[in-house]
Order: C-alpha cells, then structure tokens, then sequence
C-alpha cells in the first residue's frame, strides 16, 4: 500500500488546499447557518470560480471544488462579500466551531456560539492546531457526541452546563456567562501541558492527567441523525455530502449539520433533487465515502461509484467506509466495515481504520459483495 501525503491541517477560504480537481476551499459559516442569499451565492461563485461541485463536510461546512489559483481571489472576494470570510487566516484555522442544529433563533446556544466564535477571533486566543475543535452542544440532549471535537458545552441530566475535554466522561459545571471563558481557559490549558499532540482525548490517552473540576457525569447520546421532520425544519441527507451547485441555490435558510444532512429551516415537505436524501431507511445513508481519485490526487481508485454499486447489497445492520486511500480523511475513527483503495483493488478491513491490516485484500466489486 503505498503512503499517503499528511498535509496536517485543513483547507479553510483564506488558506485552500491542492486536490486533484484543484483547489479545495472550505467555508465556516458562523453558527452553522446559511441565509437564501448565501446558499444562492455560494452557487453562484461555485459556478464562477470552481467546478459547480459543493460539498457538505463532516465538520459541518461547505466545500467549493476546483477552484484554481487565478480565481481563488475573486473567490474570496465574493465570499466576503456575502460575509462568510474571517479578518485573517489565523481566526479562520481557529474557528472550527460546531453547533446543534437543533437551536431556536435568540436561544442560549445561539449565544454562546456567537460569543465562542466572538473569543476566538481576538488577538489573545490560543493558537491552537488546525485540527482542534469545539462543541456547543447545548440543546437538552446531546446530539453532537459523535463528531469531532476537542472541547464541547453539553447539559448535565439536570439541565446544567459543563465543560467537557473530549476523551473523559466527566464535565466541569459552569454558568453560562462564565463558560466562553473556561472553555478558552482549557484551550490554554491544553496548549500549555501537550507534547506534540493535537487533539485533547490523544492526551489524555497518552497519560496527562486532567485538570480539576471536571467530576460532573456527562449524558450519554441516544439521539440517532436520520433525514425526516424537526420542530426547526425537515433534516435531509446528501448523498455522500456532496451536491451540484444547482441544486444548492434552490435551498433556503439552512443549517448545516456534521452527518452529511443540513436542516431546511421551515420546511417540511422539501424539494425533489438530486442527491437530496429524504428517506432515513435509503442505504446510502450508511456509506461514508471520501472524494477519491481522480478528483483526489490521492485516491488510489474511485470511491463512490463502487458506493452506489455496494449500497443495495448493504444489510439494515451495517455500516460501511470507503476510502480513497489509507489516510481515512472522510471517516478517521474505526469502522466496523472499511474498504481502502489501493492499486490493485480495495483491501477489507473489519472493526479498523482505512490504514488497519486487511482481512482481505485486492478486491473487486463482486468480491466485496460477496464478503459483505
């Protein structure tokens, strides 16, 4: 299997990275949510600038492909045009900041989103990696568990909230007006007492004992992300987060989700359109699939091709990762199926990672079938 390049950071607006189809620019809009001029906007200059391709990431922003060095610049300026562009570069590689879709306009979430994105943005915040991320998970259930991230706000079973450094089960109580402040105090914290880790459960793993205070018991997610109705809008799936810039302008307001789904606010009945998943039973929903080649210079083969050839033969049961090539970037955690391109085919991996020693390996479509 040959070795993937580890670029180590992200792609953000200000600071895109080269893929196979060009550039990868990422936007981070704030709190999550687009407005219908914003969502038309961003098709528009996907059209102008990129290859009409506009991905859904699992960090909940929006992806523009193929743009190329000579319209990247007007790019971002009609980017900052529709205020989606952060004052530098060093603010957009800290402002990685998730939110339940699930808030109420003027809620406690909304605010402190806001207020977290606010302090993230001023001169004395820590320099964090690129990787590093946050949670504002304030809903009355968490809903965000599952996504990455480094320091999260969840609601304690009695509806107060704690601090949380992901990697324990434990959160620290704080009041709301306080709790910006202690989370950009355990970011502090975390740049002061790592080695060479960049994510906060590694240093846990790796021995740091945590810091005081955090004794209060977290709640455990039950809450399972399907397309169907919320009290904020209809949840509907992106096949593979991926969708055509067309399609993309006819959205309204929206919401943008870490699952590959956005929430259409005021909707409940949404449109026909390609690539737009309504129906939480569709099997295309239980495949993660990276980009693959030849749109990643990376990608060893295809990816979602061979993903809607597997889709029908999935069982209701299973869950399925394909990746490009053996970094995972679309799924780094372990899957309980994962099929990693290589030369020769794709390997099989059981209960790993695209990088984990196979099971089977050089398959082909017929062969993945038949071990499904």
């Amino acid at each position: 299997m040959s070795t993937p390049e580890i670029k180590g950071y992200c792609p953000g607006a200000l600071r895109p990275m080269m893929s196979g189809d060009g550039l990868v620019v990422r936007i981070r809009p704030l709190n999550g949510h687009l407005s219908h001029a914003q969502t038309q906007g961003i098709a528009a200059l996907s059209q102008c600038y990129g290859n009409g391709i506009i991905d859904i990431s699992s960090r909940a922003n929006v992806q523009l492909r193929g743009v190329t060095p000579d319209s990247h610049a007007p790019l971002i300026e009609g980017l900052r045009a529709l205020s989606l562009i952060d004052s530098s570069e060093a603010t957009e590689s800290r402002r990685n900041v998730l939110v339940t879709p699930f808030w109420q306009t003027g809620d406690e979430t909304e605010a402190l989103a806001t207020a977290l994105t606010d302090a993230l943005g001023q001169p004395d915040a820590p320099a964090i990696p690129h990787k590093f991320g946050f949670a504002i998970d304030t809903g009355p259930k968490p809903v965000l568990q599952t996504a990455s991230a480094d320091i999260r706000l969840e609601r304690d079973e009695n509806a107060g909230l704690i601090l949380v450094a992901d990697g324990m089960t434990t959160g620290k109580p704080v009041k709301a007006e306080e709790s910006i402040d202690e989370a950009i105090a355990l970011a502090h914290w975390f740049m002061r007492t790592r080695t060479d880790q960049t994510r906060m459960a590694k240093q846990f793993k790796d021995g740091t004992p945590p810091p005081a205070g955090f004794t209060t018991e977290r709640q455990t997610q039950t809450y399972v992300p399907a397309p169907g109705p919320t009290p904020q809008g209809m949840l509907a799936g992106i096949a593979f987060g991926q969708i055509k810039a067309g399609a993309f302008s006819t959205f309204g307001d929206i919401r943008l989700t870490p699952w590959r789904m956005i929430l259409l606010e005021g909707i409940q009945n949404p449109p026909k359109l390609d690539g737009l998943i309504t129906d939480p039973t569709d099997p295309l929903l239980r495949i993660t699939a990276c980009t693959g080649a030849p749109e990643c210079s990376q990608g060893l083969n295809q990816t979602r091709p061979i993903a809607r050839i597997l889709a029908p033969h999935l069982k209701p049961s299973q869950t399925l990762h394909i990746s490009g090539c053996a970094k995972g970037c679309a799924h780094p955690k372990a899957a309980p199926l994962t099929l990693t391109a290589t030369q020769s085919g794709f390997d099989f991996i059981r209960n790993g990672r695209a990088a984990d020693t196979p099971a089977q390996t050089a398959l082909t479509s017929t062969d993945i079938i038949k071990a499904l």
